[in-house]
């Protein structure tokens, strides 16, 4: 065997190494908290609500950061899917009203589960109408974008007026998802536990789809090199369509996550939320589903904290964090789009 032969064989391809910083910032920013709020069981609701929180964050914000990390489309519409999926769990509470008010658990599930199933499909429906009518004719003109998919908000939310009224609309959350769960002195609401679950799940699923499918791959280097992807063969347009479905379901499973957690729904609560998405994706790195997710949990942990610690400074505390992210990473804290 020759020098070159037998250095060849022995060549390995160098491991890539995964970057723990960022995430470990959830665990240290815990820590640090716990001194600073002082009762260990007012701590632990803090964090297991603000957990809650950024799931439902992470369900919104995770369509719309593949959606401008694939498509590189500015869709300051997507709100209007989180608004929609909301007002859309009323159709299936409607012939389910006997399960609403029934303490069996597993019913009250069933409900969820079917409030998540019909808003999904629906408002997975209405995005792929709003890509082909709204987004598709300004491909590549983000000032466009801009203005025409505002203007498509303001037009849905006019929509959701006409359909269900201006006045806004108590929603009863499930009688057996009521309460808390105790764990000595600290209380943990039964549906923030349910929200972390679902908002988990679907974060390993997304994880598992992206890494270790033909779909995935695609979805990934179409989010680094969308000519790449076009030479190979596969028609990326329809992968662009295929996400934004997906982008539009999961915001509408967002919106009936959020529409139980506030229990009351109004026209403008997804725009009211918008400004946080964009922040999230922002701190996790444009096109990054493992910053989107991290990014989430960051914002609700800072604004739990800081709403407890500092009422005053909750409002901005988002903001605070954003600027100290980019300070340290300026392309957010899982750089995939190179915007």
């Amino acid at each position: 065997m020759t020098v070159a032969a037998a250095a060849t064989e022995n060549l390995t391809l160098p491991k890539v190494k995964t970057d723990w910083l960022p995430a470990m910032l959830v665990p240290i920013l815990a820590v640090a908290a716990l001194p600073l709020v002082g009762s260990f069981p007012t701590w632990v609701t803090l964090t297991v609500a603000a957990l809650a929180m950024g799931m439902m964050i992470f369900l919104m914000a995770s369509g719309l950061t593949l959606v401008f990390g694939l498509m590189d489309v500015l869709n300051f519409g997507h709100g209007v899917f989180i608004s929609f999926g909301a007002y859309l769990s009323l159709v299936a509470l409607g012939p389910l009203a006997g399960w609403v008010e029934s303490d069996n658990v597993w019913l009250n599930i069933l409900v969820l589960l079917a409030c998540a199933g019909v808003a999904m499909l629906i408002t997975g429906i209405l995005g792929w109408a709003f890509e082909r009518i709204v987004i598709r004719p300004v491909y590549g003109q983000h000032l466009k974008q801009i203005l025409i998919t505002m203007g498509g908000m303001i037009v849905a939310e006019q929509m959701i007026h006409v359909i269900w009224g201006a006045s806004p609309i108590p929603i009863r959350l499930p009688e057996g998802l009521r309460g808390a769960f105790l764990f000595g002195d600290a209380a943990v609401e039964r549906y923030r536990v349910i929200a972390a679950l679902v908002g988990i799940a679907v974060f390993a699923v997304m994880h598992l789809m992206l890494n270790r499918t033909k779909i995935g791959l695609l979805i990934r280097a179409g989010v680094e090199n969308a000519e790449m992807v076009e030479s190979l063969g596969y028609r990326i347009r329809r992968l662009f369509v295929g996400v934004f479905i997906v982008g539009s379901a999961l915001a509408g499973l967002g919106g009936v996550l959020w529409a139980f957690y506030r229990q009351t729904l109004t026209a403008g609560m997804g725009m009211e939320v918008n400004i946080l998405i964009f922040i999230v994706i922002i701190i996790g790195g444009l096109g990054s589903i493992g910053g989107c997710f991290v990014g989430s949990i960051l914002v609700a942990l800072v604004a739990n904290y800081t709403g407890f610690l500092a009422p005053k400074l909750a409002l901005g505390s988002s903001i605070l964090l954003m600027v100290l992210i980019l300070l340290w990473r300026p392309q957010g804290l899982y750089p995939v789009a190179k915007r």
